[in-house]
């Protein structure tokens, strides 16, 4: 992953209401996204299966565009996934980012998604951490109230 990532960083946190095996049946599979991010209308595998390092998802996002990511590091074990963006129109190089679910009080979940990466050409760093925190929130969001 090292020959991936960049300089900056985000994470965003939240706590879900569902358990932690529950919560990564809904997000630990990496062609799932399109299921509960709302930017992501569709998630193809290209190359791989969504349960194997190496496989390749293109996703489509509401506006057209698509987003070319491999799954980098998997342990289903640990509720984890790092995947590296390939090939986007989204302000950032170098990116590597990771979905990880722990176990919150009460049975409940925390979700952390987390990323490293440098801003893409003619785009500041607070521009693409700006942009990078506003997907994860989204996406984090989304999951919180699936589980309301």
């Amino acid at each position: 992953m090292a020959n991936f990532a960049g300089d900056l960083t985000v994470k965003r946190e939240i706590t879900v209401n569902a358990s932690p095996e529950t919560t990564w049946k809904l997000i630990g599979d990496f062609n799932h996204l399109d299921v509960w991010h709302p930017v992501v209308v569709a998630s193809e595998l290209t190359e791989g299966n969504s349960q194997s390092t190496g496989a390749v998802r293109v996703l489509t996002l509401g506006n057209g565009d698509t987003i070319t990511e491999k799954l980098v590091e998997l342990n289903n074990d640990d509720k984890t996934y790092s995947y590296a963006i390939t090939a986007s129109k989204l302000p950032v190089a170098d990116y590597v980012g990771t979905i990880t679910v722990k176990p919150a009080e009460n049975g409940q979940s925390m979700v952390t998604w987390s990323s490293t990466f440098d801003a893409a050409t003619d785009v500041t760093d607070s521009d693409a951490i700006e942009g990078t925190a506003g997907i994860y929130v989204a996406g984090l969001t989304s999951i919180q109230k699936h589980f309301q």
